[in-house]
């Protein structure tokens, strides 16, 4: 029987209640099993001890002087299966108060399905999710076992499939892939009378989002650094999920140097670590940044390079006065119009264009003031 999961609690916005743990789910089981002395009416679920196990069936002590017998093809199953010994404690439904031979009749497969029945109600009327192993699927979703009950999942709420432009073959191929996993879900609806449960992945994963963000944003503190996934991109940055929230990245913290679009940074599914720079826990939002999770770039050049080195730099843009270009390390320095050429330059375009790649010497370095000077002067020139 597919049990409720031991992981955190999942929730909506308004804090539905946790989900069962195993000893939680035991007393719950517990408490659905008859309170009242054992009275044998057709329907009843009661607690016994399996004391004979052959070829006649199952024999089950459930108190006051009554034994009870399963038999037939599901006791056969059950000993196949090796699930019964004698000495197990089980629960029982009973089929029948009395058959010819004065004993009652049991099912243990039927106890279970009672309840399932029980639980999910229970489960349903507390706003609880459980975990419950698919079975089966069909073109309109996934059938489960949700404690011993035959349960739905409609493709609308199979969260663990994408929809979007997907052919009917491959959404069918998606749902098939699914057979024999365990999905957290939460209950829709349970009604018996119709033989139906409905279940949602998708609403569990959102209230179980909804609650992780609530959880973090509490705990959460500026300066901290976190590893996160890129969940998103937008032309003003980019979000990361950074367990249970997403928090934003703005262009501007992507990187060191200027980013006109995420994408020359980042991509969707990248696992990155950031900093947190801001919490705003009455509007939920997260601000994070990228680029201070990574060491300053004018502290690497100025440990990396001396006057004097040449290295590969990229023309970004050009002024009357000069030149801009971008050595790799990502910083930006000036090569002055007068370090352009030996020879007399009216204006840098007659020597370089804007995404040039060039050879330049470095003539300073004023990591206090982030300043750079380049020199094209008696240097080879490489273009690409």
């Amino acid at each position: 029987m597919a049990q409720p999961s031991k992981e955190p609690a999942s929730g909506s916005g308004a804090l539905t209640a946790p989900p069962l743990e195993a000893t939680d789910l035991l007393a719950l089981q517990e408490a659905l099993v008859e309170a009242t002395p054992v009275t044998l009416r057709r329907g009843a679920v009661i607690e016994g001890t399996v004391v004979r196990v052959d070829r006649d069936g199952i024999l089950v002590d459930i108190g006051l002087k009554y034994e009870g017998i399963i038999a037939g093809h599901e006791a056969q199953q059950l000993i196949a299966e090796g699930r019964v010994r004698v000495g197990d404690q089980v629960l029982v439904y009973v089929v029948q108060p009395e058959n010819a031979e004065g004993q009652a009749v049991l099912s243990l497969k039927r106890a279970r399905a009672e309840h399932g029945w029980r639980l999910l109600q229970r489960l349903a009327e507390e706003g609880q999710t459980l975990e419950a192993e698919v079975v089966d699927y069909n073109k309109g979703g996934l059938i489960v076992d949700a404690a011993g009950v035959r349960g739905f999942v409609p493709l609308s709420q199979v969260a663990s499939i994408r929809h979007d432009g997907q052919s009917e073959e491959e959404i069918r191929a998606q749902l098939a892939a699914l057979v024999g996993r365990t999905l957290r879900l939460k209950v829709l609806e349970v009604n018996r009378k119709r033989n139906r449960v409905i279940l949602s992945e998708r609403v569990a994963r959102q209230e179980g989002r909804a609650q992780r963000k609530e959880e973090l944003l509490a705990t959460l503190q500026p300066g901290e650094v976190r590893t996160g996934r890129v969940t998103s991109l937008c032309a003003f940055g980019a979000f990361v999920d950074i367990g249970g929230a997403d928090g934003l990245v703005h262009l501007s913290e992507l990187s060191w140097v200027p980013v006109n679009h995420p994408s020359e940074v980042v991509q969707v599914g990248d696992t990155v670590t950031v900093v947190v720079l801001a919490v705003d826990r009455e509007k939920k939002k997260i601000a994070l940044s990228l680029r201070r999770a990574q060491p300053e770039p004018w502290t690497r050049v100025a440990e990396k390079y001396r006057p004097g080195d040449l290295v590969t730099a990229v023309i970004t843009r050009l002024t009357t006065f000069g030149a801009f270009a971008r050595i790799p390390d990502g910083v930006e320095g000036l090569i002055h119009i007068s370090e352009l050429s030996t020879a007399h330059v009216t204006h840098p375009s007659k020597v370089v264009k804007e995404g040039d790649v060039v050879t330049a010497r470095i003539l300073r370095i004023e990591p206090e003031r982030r300043r750079l000077g380049l020199s094209l002067r008696d240097v080879p020139r490489t273009e690409e």
